[in-house]
């Protein structure tokens, strides 16, 4: 009755309760206590049995709960049954209460037949009412709608229930969106996301910052933390970072500019020099790192000018078939996946030709995103090339791609050596006729007799598997195509696309729902580990993957296999075998006509199998940690806890780096792990392999982290200074002119010592705080805050409002903003930024000082200019001014 009126509140703005008779009220009123009478007696009985058999008592529980006396007593409670179904016979019914409802039909994303019953339904006087908890999915309804000239109004609501149902009392339909394109309903517990946040804050105590610990300033150099200090400035008390640096010299940093600082991360085994205060020796280091990085970027910035100069296809806006494709997935798009399908759609309607790069951890739904690009590709009549690294990997997309586009008008084919002669003669003939969309395929379709009619789109999945000679090959293609690159391998091997050069980037990091974290545990391989590995993985009807560096080893685990779970049925895989014979392989285990399957690293990429849940790898210290990673990732694909065994040899003793890179992918088993991974693999590996050895020496000065505070910094330089006139036209929202603004203040912000007593949570919240870009995380946390301290005090709550300002001010070029004596100081980048002081950023705050010229004052100082501001009195005060700036149509500045 709660969620029915909860719904009904928020659909039509009055509760459901007030159409409810008073007795119908009465009697379920009555059976809620009832039910906690029952509860009551269930709670006092196993408090009694359980203090019983504390007591040692071996028969305490049925002396306390003896089935007879409990079914007896049981018997004089009132009982209601809650079903749709009529009465069974023979049950005797004192009074039944009608509610009037039945449940939502079942459609199967049939619109006629949904265009029909819910016209029905309007047509007798129904209101319908459709809830979603997503705009995006309502928003598509309507199109559907609109596309088909179907007249169905229906209010949307934007909350959702698990199961919709009709109540004919009411006359009111209250149906959910989930279940009219058949897609999953995840259930929000609190429970979850009471889970998330201590996930996250697991992760920080990982990389928690201790006393004595090297810390690296960006502006000041590589020191020690000596803990965090109160100090009082202008009047109020602030918390502090204490570092000292060599000769005993300290700074204090302010917790508004801890994403200044970072833990020392260089190469294993390598200490690092602590800087002197004054002596410029830092600055030399990083300016000679700067500009070693500028002469890398200038050509991947040229290349990105002129690829913007470049006019590519531009395709339509969505169809209603696109939106009937994205409503019908039956996983609820998450965040990261929205942004990321939106961000190609609009690459693809623009006339610039598209590269972009998807970067997601394994199983995060890069593919649905690429498959979402080639549907658009195929409603304006162009072909989609999807080029693969293995024939496993071709296969498989082959399979997701023609199941996910089944029921669209969509001709999918794939080309590798596991086809006949005959197969690929009659898939290239029509290829070039135009009668194949979409053609997925190993390196063999980018070869010479591969004639597409008119090329689209080209999706390169793994693109880093493939070798150089191909490569050279897809820079030819791409020329005037729209490419979309996926990549499920950890974060720093993508260091050069973030450059802002040669690519866009988006970044899928949030997990699907109903996932779970892989079990991961290390051990000895012996008989009683993997009998209970694939004894537990066939009980619940699942299957197996065993994994071994070497082909010759499979046979033997085979033969293990047999001797000690004779019923497992097993087939062997790997890349010397004849091509059809692989490729039935894999067929037969996705059939579950097998429950093993035992195989090398070929299953390391894009394998989906959802049924399969445990991974047992052999020889775990063999593998690269990447390839780990991938491997795991082949399970826990489903709603199923899944299992991943990493067998070492005991015989044999490990070498440190094989024993931290297991203790690393042991430890970061979290869902979206993959760039915590990265940074233990930049760890144990060093950095120098990332951009060329003549890099490894300013990672090891710098360490990682500035070195891309520092890397960032020269692109935004180049960009705005060398190549403002390239980077002209630009949308204003994508242009940097400032790497990072600074904040000072004299007031009071912090979390008090009384909120947060422990210094250590501290540090790591306002890490995190300091951290945080996207209004959606600062909203997070700020909830998690609420959930697990309470109420948020004043001071607390303006210093929440920190990285909101420092986003909107640097979003409008602004370099440092000072809040003191209740003023506020905005200063700017230097005269020579040109192309910043012609920016519409600038014009946005000269009409604003042109609109307020009382209160505020104009300096310039040795080239820099800054304004004061009067009457400021809070951040939040100076938080609106900006807000009101970035409302503000630019004015043409001076």
């Amino acid at each position: 009755m709660a969620v029915t009126a909860n719904v009904a509140s928020s659909a039509r703005g009055e509760s459901l309760l007030d159409f409810i008779p008073s007795d119908t009220l009465i009697a379920v009123r009555d059976a809620a206590y009832t039910l906690e009478r029952v509860e009551a007696v269930s709670r006092e009985n196993f408090s009694q049995s359980s203090l019983l058999a504390d007591e040692g008592d071996a028969d305490a529980m049925q002396k306390v709960v003896d089935p007879e006396a409990f079914a007896k007593a049981f018997g004089g409670f009132a009982r209601m049954l809650f079903s749709a179904a009529p009465m069974p016979e023979g049950k005797e019914l004192k009074a039944s209460i009608d509610f009037g409802c039945t449940p939502q039909a079942v459609y199967h994303k049939n619109f006629d037949i949904i265009s029909e019953s819910l016209g029905r339904f309007l047509a007798d006087g129904y209101t319908v009412c459709i809830l979603s908890d997503s705009p995006k999915q309502i928003e598509r309804l309507k199109a559907i709608f609109a596309d088909r000239g179907d007249d169905i109004p229906f209010t949307p609501v934007g909350t959702a229930i698990h199961a919709g149902f009709v109540d004919h009392r009411l006359k009111m339909c209250v149906f959910t969106d989930h279940q009219i394109f058949d897609r999953f309903h995840k259930y929000s517990l609190k429970s979850d996301r009471a889970r998330s946040g201590k996930l996250a804050l697991s992760l920080k105590e990982l990389s928690a910052i201790e006393p004595g610990d090297y810390i690296v300033h960006v502006d000041h150099g590589v020191g020690r933390f000596a803990g965090l200090l109160r100090t009082e400035v202008g009047g109020h008390v602030q918390e502090m970072i204490k570092l000292v640096y060599a000769g005993g010299d300290t700074i204090f940093v302010s917790i508004h500019s801890l994403h200044k600082l970072a833990k020392y991360r260089g190469k294993e085994g390598v200490e690092p020099k602590i800087n002197k205060l004054g002596t410029g020796a830092w600055n030399r280091v990083k300016e000679r790192t700067k500009e070693k990085l500028k002469d890398i970027a200038r050509d991947l910035i040229r290349l990105y000018a002129a690829r913007r100069q470049e006019k590519g296809f531009s395709f339509s806006p969505d169809s209603y078939l696109q939106r009937e494709l994205e409503a019908s997935f039956i996983y609820e798009d998450t965040p990261d996946q929205l942004t990321a399908t939106q961000a190609v759609k609009a690459d693809m309607e623009s006339d610039r030709p598209m590269d972009r790069l998807i970067c997601g951890d394994v199983g995060f739904g890069k593919t649905e995103v690429a498959m979402r690009a080639a549907f658009k590709a195929a409603g304006d009549s162009k072909q989609t090339a999807v080029l693969v690294p293995t024939t496993v990997l071709a296969y498989q997309h082959y399979n997701t791609f023609r199941q996910r586009l089944k029921d669209f008008p969509v001709r999918v084919e794939y080309l590798s050596r596991a086809r006949s002669a005959k197969q690929v003669k009659e898939i290239l003939a029509d290829l070039a006729a135009g009668k194949i969309d979409i053609l997925i395929g190993t390196h063999k379709i980018i070869s010479k007799t591969v004639k597409f009619k008119d090329l689209g789109l080209l999706i390169v999945d793994e693109e880093q598997k493939f070798g150089v000679a191909v490569k050279e090959k897809l820079k030819q293609m791409k020329t005037n195509v729209d490419t979309l690159t996926m990549s499920a391998t950890p974060i720093p091997r993508t260091l050069q696309f973030s450059l802002m050069g040669a690519r866009d980037l988006s970044a899928i990091t949030t997990p699907p729902p109903n996932r779970y974290p892989i079990v991961t545990s290390v051990s000895a391989l012996t008989d009683d580990t993997l009998l209970e590995a694939v004894n537990f993985e066939m009980s619940r009807n699942g299957q197996v993957f065993i994994v071994n560096h070497r082909i010759e080893g499979l046979y033997d685990l085979e033969r293990m296999i047999q001797r000690l779970v004779p019923d497992a049925r097993t087939i062997v895989a790997h890349g010397q075998m004849p091509p059809e014979k692989l490729e039935q392989a894999i067929i037969d285990f996705g059939n579950h006509d097998y429950d093993v399957l035992l195989s090398t690293t070929i299953i390391e990429s894009g394998v989906d199998m959802p049924n399969v849940n445990t991974i047992i790898i052999n020889n775990a210290h063999c593998f690269g940690l990447s390839e780990l990673h991938q491997l795991r990732g082949r399970v826990g694909r489903s709603s199923r806890k899944a299992f991943c065994y990493m067998m070492v040899p005991s015989s044999v003793p490990l070498s440190p780096t094989a024993r931290r890179r297991l203790q690393a992918i042991e430890s970061f088993s979290e869902l979206g792990s993959g760039i915590h991974i990265a940074m233990q693999d930049l760890d144990i590996r060093g950095a120098g392999n990332l951009l060329g050895a003549e890099q490894s020496g300013f990672i090891a000065d710098l360490g990682y982290e500035t070195y891309q505070k520092i890397l960032k910094e020269a692109v935004t330089e180049l960009r705005t200074e060398e190549f403002a006139d390239v980077m002209a036209d630009t949308p204003d929202d994508q242009q940097d002119f400032v790497a990072d603004c600074a904040i000072e203040s004299d007031m009071e912000l912090l979390l008090p010592a009384s909120y947060v007593p422990q210094e250590s949570e501290r540090i790591a919240l306002y890490q995190e705080l300091d951290s945080i870009e996207r209004e959606s995380d600062l909203d997070a946390f700020e909830e998690r805050l609420r959930d697990r301290f309470g109420e948020i005090p004043p001071v607390a709550r303006e210093l929440l409002r920190i990285p909101r300002l420092r986003r909107l001010a640097r979003r409008l070029g602004v370099e440092k903003v000072v809040l003191k004596q209740g003023s506020m100081f905005i200063h700017f980048v230097d005269d020579t930024n040109k192309a910043y002081y012609e920016s519409a950023a600038f014009g946005r705050i000269l009409a604003w000082l042109q609109a307020n010229v009382a209160r505020c004052q104009i300096r310039d100082r040795q080239g820099k200019r800054s304004f004061v501001i009067s009457r400021v009195p809070s951040v939040e005060a100076a938080l609106s001014i900006f807000e009101a700036i970035m409302k503000l149509d630019p004015t043409p500045s001076a």
